[in-house]
Formats: structure tokens, C-alpha cells, sequence
């Protein structure tokens, strides 16, 4: 039995020890496991942060839109302004104006011819002479026509809500670039932050994949931590059954021993044979006395 029990001894040892590994093991596992769910937590809080902005950004960015179709209706109405001023101002010039084919912009445009040839040419005195008498008589043509406009109160007028009406829808077409263009810039940094939370998304996806594959691990070394543990306390029943009956045995052994002795001492006593003190008190404790 003892080298049963020395047997048994040594294969509860090595399951003790088989025990501390794996909960060694599991508590390294779930340290790890521990430490992706914190970086899982930290990404996916950047991702709402990021989210968030970007939901604040984008609703910003309509807000901007929307004034940008004002602006822009704005602008389109005064541009119908203008247009319908320019074909106004056209008319009333064209009754005050000579009745010919000698427009403004053509008298204009062949002072600009003359002058040019005027620069570029080699030209003789009276070739000359006869370009500047020209330009003279074409400049005088244009400011009679001038004053004829000038003097004309309703052109006047025309002229001036023309003027006004160009500065107006070139305010409103600032105004749509300006705010178009900011928008575009929120727009911009909008995506950049959905498109950041996309990327820390994964991060946090792939967080979650290793704490899951190193909570798994961490299971699986505490099932084979508690298969270790219960396999000890097997052994410890199983050795601590032995013993004890090892103890019985040795008891029932030491008694009956016990009970020969004192058989043989109560035969010498009654045989007349004289006891000591020690044997007496052996009789006593077997009841032979």
C-alpha cells in the first residue's frame, strides 16, 4: 500500500502542478483579453466622436448649401434684372441715337483700328494727316453721341439702376462663390471624418477579434485548470480513504496484539503467577479485571 500511496502522491503533484500552469495560463489570457476590450472601448468611442463630428459637419454643410440656392436665386433674379435693364437702356438709346448703322462700340472700335494703324505703320505726311483728321472727326461723332445720352434723363436713370443692379448681382454671385467654396471645405473635412471613422472602425473590429481569440484561449485553459483541480481533489479522496484505512489497519493490528498480551498476562494471573503495576492496569484496559 505505501508505494500505492507513493504512486498516488506523485500524480496529485503533477496535477497541482498541471493546475498552476493552466490558471497561470488563463489569468495571462484574460489579462490579454482585458487590455483588447480597453483598446475596442478607446476606438470605438473615437469612431462615435469622429461620427458625431462629421453628422455636426454635414448638417453645417447643408446649412451652407441652402444659402448658397438663396444666393443663387438672388443672383439669377438681378442677373434678369440686368438683362432687362440692358435691352431697355438699348431701346431708349436707339431713339435718341441717329437713325444709321454707326453704333457706340463700332465708332469705337474703328478710332481703336485707326490709332493702332496710326503706331504700327510707316506712313506718309498726308497718309497721315488723313488718319488723324479721321480719328478726329470719329472721337466728335462719339461724343455728340455721348452727350446725346448724357442729356437724355431717362437713359440717365437706366444707366444708373443698370450700374446698380451689376454691383447688386455681382455681390450675390460673390456671395454664392464664397459660400459654395466654404461649403466645399466643410464637405471636405466631413468625409475626412467619416472616412477616419471607417479606419478606426476596423481597428476596433480587429480589437474585438483578438480579445475574443484570447478570451477562447482563456477558457479553454480554465476548463483545463478546473479538470486539474478536480482531478487533485480525486486523488486527495483517494489517498485520504487509504490512509484512514491504512489507520484502522494498523489500530486493529495494535489492538488485537494489544488483546493477546493481555491474555497472556490474565493466564499467568490466574494462574497465581505474580503481575506489576503496569500489567494490572493492561488487564484493566483489555476488562479482564
Amino acid at each position: 500500500m505505501t508505494e500505492l500511496l507513493e504512486e498516488l502522491e506523485e500524480k496529485k503533484e503533477k496535477a497541482n502542478h498541471r493546475a498552476d500552469k493552466y490558471k497561470r495560463l488563463r489569468n495571462k489570457k484574460n489579462d490579454e483579453a482585458n487590455r483588447w476590450v480597453e483598446k475596442r472601448d478607446e476606438l470605438n468611442a473615437e469612431v462615435r466622436e469622429l461620427i458625431e463630428t462629421g453628422n455636426e459637419l454635414k448638417e453645417e454643410r447643408d446649412e451652407l448649401n441652402e444659402k448658397v440656392q438663396e444666393y443663387k436665386e438672388k443672383r439669377n433674379k438681378l442677373n434678369e434684372k440686368v438683362n432687362e435693364l440692358s435691352r431697355k437702356l438699348a431701346r431708349e438709346k436707339e431713339k435718341v441715337l441717329p437713325d444709321d448703322d454707326k453704333s457706340m462700340d463700332k465708332i469705337k472700335k474703328n478710332i481703336e483700328e485707326l490709332e493702332f494703324k496710326q503706331m504700327t505703320n510707316v506712313l506718309s505726311t498726308d497718309k497721315e494727316k488723313e488718319i488723324v483728321d479721321k480719328i478726329s472727326d470719329l472721337k466728335e461723332e462719339l461724343d455728340e453721341r455721348r452727350e446725346l445720352i448724357e442729356e437724355n434723363e431717362e437713359i440717365r436713370e437706366l444707366s444708373q439702376g443698370l450700374e446698380e443692379a451689376k454691383e447688386e448681382a455681382e455681390e450675390s454671385h460673390n456671395k454664392v462663390s464664397e459660400l459654395a467654396e466654404n461649403a466645399q471645405k466643410i464637405h471636405d473635412k466631413m468625409l475626412e471624418n467619416f472616412q477616419k471613422a471607417d479606419e478606426v472602425r476596423k481597428k476596433a473590429d480587429e480589437a474585438q477579434e483578438k480579445f475574443l481569440k484570447a478570451k477562447k484561449k482563456a477558457d479553454e485553459y480554465h476548463e483545463k485548470h478546473i479538470e486539474a483541480v478536480n482531478e487533485v481533489q480525486d486523488y486527495s479522496k483517494i489517498i485520504s480513504g487509504l490512509k484512514n484505512k491504512q489507520r484502522k489497519a494498523k489500530k486493529k493490528k495494535e489492538e488485537t496484539e494489544a488483546q493477546k498480551e493481555a491474555q497472556e498476562l490474565y493466564d499467568k494471573f490466574k494462574k497465581g503467577e505474580k503481575l506489576g503495576t503496569d500489567d494490572i492496569m493492561t488487564l484493566q484496559k483489555a476488562g479482564l479485571l
